[in-house]
C-alpha cells in the first residue's frame, strides 16, 4: 500500500508543572499524538533540591531546574510522535510556549547558572518561575521611582510593574546575591531559552519583550532610570538582557543536531521564535478579531485580547503593538491563583470525610465538592470571598494582598467553602473584563481555555456571573496547538498566523450560556465583592500587607534563631 504523507507540526508548551507535546496537521489543525512529561523537580517554593543542599528557601519562592525542561523534549515530544503513529520525516517545523515571566540566568553560552560548578548551592542560580514573588520590594520601588520621573512606558503596564517580571527579578538578585548577579552573563526568558536550546539561536520574543521585558516603542527603560534603583543596574540592558527581537511566527533557526537527537524530529526543520503560553493559545482558539477575549485558566488565569487602538486600561499587566496577531494592539491582563487555589483548598483544608465519600464515589475530591456545590442555589451559602490567595495580578497589581473568605458560621460546609472560592475567580475575571470596557477597550466575546473549562459547574457560575456566553475551545492542549500554529507559519505552511488561525483552529462558540435570574442575584454579590475589593485592595484597610510583613519577620527570626 502507498503512504501518502501530510505536512506536520509539533507544539510544545511548558507549563508550571509539566511539559506537553502535540503533533498537529497542518491542513486542518487535527491533533494525531500527544504526549506529557511531569517536571522531575516540580516547582522549588520551600527548598532547593536534595542533591544542591536543600537549602530552605524563604516565603514567597518559586524556582525550577532548566534540565527538567530538556527532558521534556527528551520525552514529550517522542512520545508524541508515537502516539500519533507519525512519520518524523513529515514535520515540518516545531514551536514551543512557555509560561513567562519564568527566567533563567545563563552564561554567554546559554548554560544556565544552576549548573556550574559552586553554584548549584545558591539559590538566585536557578530558573525563577513567574509566580516566584519575591521580588515585591523591588518591584515597589520600580513602580515609585517610574510615577515620580513620569517615565512614558509605565501606563502600558496599567501603571504598574509585576514582581513576576524580568526587570524587578534580576534586581532581586543584584541586591540578595551580587556574585550569582555578576555570573550572569544572560538573563533569560525561559521561552527562549527554550528555543536557544533547540536552535543555538539566542533570540528574543517580541511578547516576552514587550509585556515581561518593558520595551515599548524599540526602547527598554534608559540607564539613568536603572541607575537610579542600584548603582550596578544601570547597564543591565546591554550587559545581560538585550539581543535581537523576533516576531512571533517568525523562524528562529533550524533544530540543531543535539536537539534532534533529543526529540527524534529532523535536523534542520524550522523552529519558530518563542512565545507565552497565553498569548499563543488565542489564534488556537480562533481569537485573533478585536474584543475577543481568550481566558486560559489553569493553575492561574491569564487574559489575552486584540483591539485597533491603544488604550490605558488600570492595572493591566501590558499593552504591546502585535503582542498577539500582528496588525493590533494586544492587551493582557490576569489572575496569580485560579486552579491553585482550589487545589489548596482541597489538599489542605477539606476534612477527611470528603476525601473517603470522593474515593468510595469513584470521584475526586473537586468532582465531589463540585457536585454538592452545584446543587446550591445563588448566595445559598452566604459567603464571599476574594480570590488573592497567590496575590493580585490585575487590576491591582499586588503580590501582598492575600485571600479572605467572609461569611462563615458553625454550619459552613465544605462545599459551601468550595463553591465560594469558584465565584471569587468569576467575580475577579468580571473585575478585569469591566475594567477594559471602561477604559474604551470592549470586551465582545469571552473564549475560554485550559483545564478548568472541563468543570461544568464552574463554567456555568462564569457565564452567570459575567452575563455573557462562553465558547469554548476544542483543544485540550490550547498552547501546544498555538505553538504548532506558529511553527506551521514558520515553515512557510501557512502565509501568517490569521490564516493558520483559520485552518487550525478549534473553538465552539456560546457553549455555555447566562441564566438571567442568576445573573440577577450575582450582579448583587459582586457590588459586594466590588466593596471587599477596595477596602482591602486600594489602602482602606492595610491589614493584609501588615501580616504579610509579620509573617516575614516571624519565618526570619525562626530561621536565624
Amino acid at each position: 500500500m502507498t503512504r501518502t504523507s501530510e505536512a506536520l507540526v509539533v507544539g510544545v508548551d511548558f507549563g508550571t508543572l509539566s511539559g506537553r507535546a502535540v503533533v498537529v496537521r497542518v491542513r486542518d489543525g487535527a491533533e494525531l499524538g500527544t504526549g506529557v512529561h511531569p517536571y522531575r523537580h516540580g516547582v522549588l517554593d520551600e527548598a532547593l533540591p536534595s542533591a544542591a543542599g536543600g537549602e530552605r528557601l524563604p516565603p514567597d519562592w518559586a524556582l525550577q531546574v532548566p534540565d527538567d525542561y530538556r527532558e521534556v523534549l527528551r520525552h514529550a515530544v517522542p512520545a508524541a510522535l508515537a502516539d500519533a503513529g507519525a512519520d518524523p520525516a513529515d514535520v515540518v517545523g516545531l514551536g514551543t510556549a512557555f509560561t513567562a515571566c519564568t527566567m533563567v540566568p545563563t552564561t554567554a553560552s546559554g548554560t544556565p547558572l544552576c549548573e556550574l560548578p559552586g553554584l548549584a548551592e545558591r539559590p538566585h542560580a536557578y530558573a525563577k518561575l513567574w509566580k516566584h514573588h519575591a521580588a515585591q520590594g523591588q518591584a515597589d520601588r520600580i513602580n515609585a521611582l517610574a510615577r515620580e520621573r513620569a517615565e512614558p512606558w509605565l501606563a502600558r503596564y496599567g501603571g504598574l510593574i509585576s514582581s513576576e517580571w524580568e526587570f524587578a527579578k534580576a534586581l532581586q538578585i543584584l541586591e540578595e546575591d551580587p556574585e550569582v548577579y555578576a555570573a550572569t552573563e544572560c538573563w533569560v526568558e525561559a521561552a527562549d531559552w527554550i528555543v536557544w536550546e533547540l536552535t543555538g539561536t539566542h533570540v528574543r520574543n517580541a511578547c516576552s519583550a514587550g509585556y515581561k521585558g518593558i520595551l515599548q516603542d524599540g526602547a527598554y527603560p534608559d540607564p539613568a532610570f536603572l541607575g537610579a534603583l542600584h548603582p550596578g543596574f544601570a547597564s543591565f540592558v546591554p550587559d545581560k538582557l538585550e539581543q535581537p527581537t523576533g516576531r512571533l511566527g517568525d523562524r528562529a533557526g533550524g533544530l540543531d543536531a543535539r536537539a534532534a537527537g533529543w526529540t527524534g524530529l529532523p535536523e534542520g526543520i524550522a523552529v519558530c521564535v518563542g512565545n507565552v503560553d497565553a498569548h499563543v493559545t488565542a489564534p488556537a482558539a480562533g481569537a485573533v478579531e478585536p474584543g475577543q477575549m481568550v481566558a486560559i485558566m489553569g493553575t492561574s488565569t491569564c487574559h489575552v485580547m486584540s483591539a485597533e487602538h491603544l488604550a490605558e486600561v488600570p492595572g493591566m499587566c501590558g499593552v504591546v503593538d502585535g503582542g498577539i496577531v500582528p496588525g493590533l494592539w494586544g492587551y493582557e491582563a490576569g489572575q496569580s491563583g485560579v486552579g491553585d487555589i482550589f487545589a489548596w483548598y482541597v489538599e489542605n483544608q477539606v476534612p477527611p470525610v470528603y476525601h473517603d465519600r470522593a474515593r468510595d464515589a469513584g470521584l475526586t475530591v473537586h468532582e465531589l465538592l463540585s457536585e454538592l456545590a452545584a446543587q446550591q442555589g445563588v448566595g445559598e451559602h452566604g459567603l464571599l470571598a476574594l480570590d488573592w490567595h497567590n496575590g493580585n495580578r490585575s487590576v491591582l497589581v499586588d503580590h501582598e494582598l492575600s485571600g479572605l473568605v467572609l461569611g462563615q458560621t458553625l454550619a459552613t460546609r465544605a462545599e459551601d467553602v468550595y463553591r465560594a472560592l469558584l465565584e471569587a475567580t468569576a467575580f475577579g475575571t468580571r473585575v478585569i473584563v469591566e475594567t477594559f470596557a471602561a477604559a474604551g477597550v470592549p470586551v465582545t466575546e469571552l473564549v475560554v481555555a485550559g483545564g478548568l473549562v472541563r468543570n461544568p459547574l464552574l463554567m456555568r457560575i462564569y457565564a452567570d456571573v459575567l452575563g455573557m456566553p462562553l465558547s469554548v475551545i476544542r483543544s485540550a492542549q490550547g498552547p501546544a496547538l498555538g505553538a504548532a500554529l506558529h511553527a506551521a507559519v514558520a515553515a512557510g505552511a501557512h502565509a501568517d498566523i490569521r490564516t493558520a488561525a483559520e485552518a487550525m483552529g478549534a473553538v465552539d462558540w456560546a457553549v455555555h450560556r447566562p441564566d438571567p435570574a442568576a445573573t440577577a442575584l450575582y450582579d448583587q454579590l459582586f457590588a459586594e465583592y466590588r466593596a471587599l475589593h477596595d477596602t482591602f485592595g486600594r489602602g482602606a484597610n492595610d491589614v493584609m500587607h501588615t501580616l504579610r510583613a509579620l509573617r516575614r519577620s516571624a519565618v526570619e527570626a525562626r530561621e536565624t534563631s
